[in-house]
Parts: structure tokens; sequence; C-alpha cells
């Protein structure tokens, strides 16, 4: 019988042996790596950047801002509509009282032509649905006595003035109604805004929060410090020139001048006639006081629609002090940007109002060596910071 034998498998060698070993192992982990599907990233890489938290957050408020300027405007012209027509109702109120006297008077007239037995055309006058109808009736005026035919000219009058003031009042009701409206909208656009911040903000690490801080801190202080330096530098200049001036005065001698004396008409270099001061002087004196204002506000926090005096935002921080030197200034940036002498930035003094961004939705306050005083962002202080920090808009010299 033959013999069936299995082939023999080649013997391999120990070397061939660990690389085919190794070519399954290799085989295998692809194949898991194939069936696993794409690795999966850690949810830590999908964190934002501090940096960029930063910088989105900065966006939010700067976007809070610019609707905070649109509620100051819409509340402002919802307080003016709200007296405009209170005082229309009113108004109107008086016009319905002074045709109900009329009426009444003219009801005395119907009463008696009544007891009379004659044709009571006041009383046809009365019932009428359209008094102009009875006016054309010459026949039935000709009965009616001059006193009669004058309680009719006014009852007349005082109908159409209150049908006029009612109607006023209506539109006024309605115009009230729309800014209402957009008071609320614009409100609600600013408290989203800053419920965006808040929640970027809370989903940041206690470290990334410190980190945070840190950066702000830096850059508060270095804004004081360049403050503190430039109103230093202000205070050496303004001794100088006072030293300088007391040096160039001449020495009283108790004699005048030949030929000038008491010739003076006032009306040389910068005098403005008034007490002898000059414009440049007068405004100095009130920038004095707007700078005193606001340093005296450092440290009070920032609150949209706030105009003091525990909070501010910004415009009503710049309200306010100016205010404080006798200068009323609009409510909204929109409006204070036009309020004065437009300034090359160049040129800005102490005191100027300093304008931001293209849609000019921030102020601040021109404090010197390119730092300003304002009240910056919700969750912030009043405090210097360098012009620098926001894009340039323009500059104002209030009146």
């Amino acid at each position: 019988m033959a013999s069936h034998r299995r082939p023999r498998t080649p013997l391999l060698s120990p070397a061939s042996r660990r690389g085919a070993a190794g070519f399954t192992t290799a085989a295998i982990a692809s194949a898991t790596l194939l069936s696993q599907g794409p690795a999966q990233a850690s949810p830590e890489d999908d964190r934002p950047s501090i940096e960029e938290v930063r910088n989105r957050v900065d966006a939010l408020y700067r976007e809070a801002g610019s609707a905070t300027q649109k509620y100051n405007a819409a509340k402002e012209r919802t307080d003016e509509q709200r007296e405009k027509v209170d005082r229309l109702l009113d108004e109107a109120a008086e016009r319905a009282d002074r045709l109900n006297d009329a009426r009444r008077k003219l009801g005395g007239y119907a009463t008696a032509q009544y007891r009379s037995g004659g044709v009571s055309g006041t009383a046809v006058l009365l019932l009428s649905d359209n008094p102009q109808d009875f006016f054309g009736h010459k026949h039935l005026m000709d009965r009616i006595t001059d006193r009669q035919r004058q309680a009719v000219d006014d009852y007349r009058d005082e109908q159409r003035a209150a049908r006029k003031k009612r109607s006023e009042a209506s539109a006024g009701l309605a115009e009230l109604t729309d800014a209402q409206k957009e008071l609320a909208d614009s409100k609600e656009t600013v408290q989203g805004k800053l419920a965006q911040a808040r929640k970027l903000l809370s989903e940041l690490t206690a470290e990334e929060k410190a980190r945070l801080a840190a950066q702000e801190r830096r850059r508060q202080e270095e804004a004081r410090r360049k403050a503190a330096a430039a109103a230093a530098e202000r205070e050496r200049r303004a001794e100088a020139a006072a030293r300088e001036e007391r040096a160039e005065a001449p020495a009283d001698d108790g004699t005048e001048a030949d030929g000038d004396a008491g010739t003076d008409t006032g009306t040389g270099g910068t005098d403005t006639g008034t007490g002898g001061g000059t414009a440049d002087d007068s405004y100095a004196a009130k920038a004095e006081k707007v700078l005193a204002f606001a340093e005296a506000q450092l440290g009070k926090p920032y609150v949209w629609g706030a105009t003091g005096p525990n909070s501010y935002d910004c415009s009503g921080l710049t309200q306010a002090a100016w205010l404080s030197a006798g200068v009323s200034l609009p409510r909204t940036t929109y409006d204070q940007v036009d309020t004065g002498t437009r300034i090359a930035r160049a040129d800005m003094r102490p005191g100027d109002l300093v304008f931001f961004y293209d849609d000019i939705s921030h102020v601040g306050i021109y404090a010197g060596g390119g730092q300003m005083i304002h009240a910056p962002k919700p969750g912030a202080e009043v405090r210097y910071e360098s012009v620098d920090h926001m894009p340039f808009h323009s500059a104002v010299r209030p009146a």
C-alpha cells in the first residue's frame, strides 16, 4: 500500500521567524486602527486658548458698549416722549373740560328755547350727527341771538381744538410705544452680549482666570505709571513757565510806561476782555475741574446705562465730569462727538474728549501723556488707560 505523507513545512531560521512575527504584529495593529476609525481629539484640544477667550470677550464687551450707546439714545428718546405725551394728555383733558363747559352752555340755551316754545336750534345742533349740516341751515341760525351764536361758535372751536389734541396725544402715545420697544430691544442686546462674555469667562480654569487677571493688573499698573509720569511732567512744565514769567516781568518801581498809561483797549493777543484771562486759560481751568472730578471717580465700577454717582458707563462719566465744570454734554457718544471743536490727535490737551472705534461707541477724558481716564467695560472700574489701547476715532474740545 502506498504511503501518504503530509508535505513538510520548510524550516525557518530564527531570524526569519522573528521577521514573520513582527510582520504579523504590525498587520494586527494596522487592522485594529482601521477598525477603530479616525483618532478622536481630546476635549482639552478643543478648548480655546486664554488669548482667544480674552479677544472674544473684549469683542463682546465692545459690541455691548455699542449697544449701550443705542440703549442710552433710546432711553433719552423714551423719557422725552413720555414727557411730551404727559403734556399732550394734560392739554387734551383741559380741552375736554372746556368743550364740556361750552356744551353745558348750549344745553342751557336749548332748555330755555324748549320752555318758551321756540324752535330749539341749539337742541338740533347738540343732537346732530354732523354739526356742520346744522350750520348750513341759515333759517335756523337767524333764530339764534347774538349771545347764542357766540356760544355756538365757542362750542365749535372747542370741539375742533379738543379733536386736535386727542389726535396729537394718540400720535404721541404711538411714538412712545415705538421708543419703548426700541429701548427694550437695545437692553436685550446688551444683556445678551454680556451673558455670552460671562459664559466664556466661566469656562476658564482657575489658573487661566488668574493669568487673565494678572495680565489686566499689569496693564493697569503700566497705565497708572505713565499717567503719574505725565502728571509730574505737566507740573514741572507749569513750574518752569511760572519761573520764566516771573523772570520776564518788569520790576514794579511805581512808574508807568510813557504815553500808554490807561490806553490799553484789551484787543491785543488772546485777551478775551472778560477779566484779563485768555480762552486757553478758561479752558484750562475747566479741564482742571473735569480731571479732578474724573480722578475722584477712579475705582468706581462700570455699569452700562449708569450716569453716577456710584457707577458709570463711558459717556455717563464724561457727561458728569464736564457738568462739574459747568458744561452740559449730551448723553451719548454719538452726540458728544459733535459738541465742541474737533482736535487733531497731536494737539490734544487734558480735558479733551477722546473717541474710539468706527462706530464712535466709546469715549474717555484725555489726561495728558498719552493717557486717559475712562469707564472701560463691564467688570472693570474707572481707571487710567493708554489712548493707544483702542482704535482712535477723533478728539473733541467741548465748548
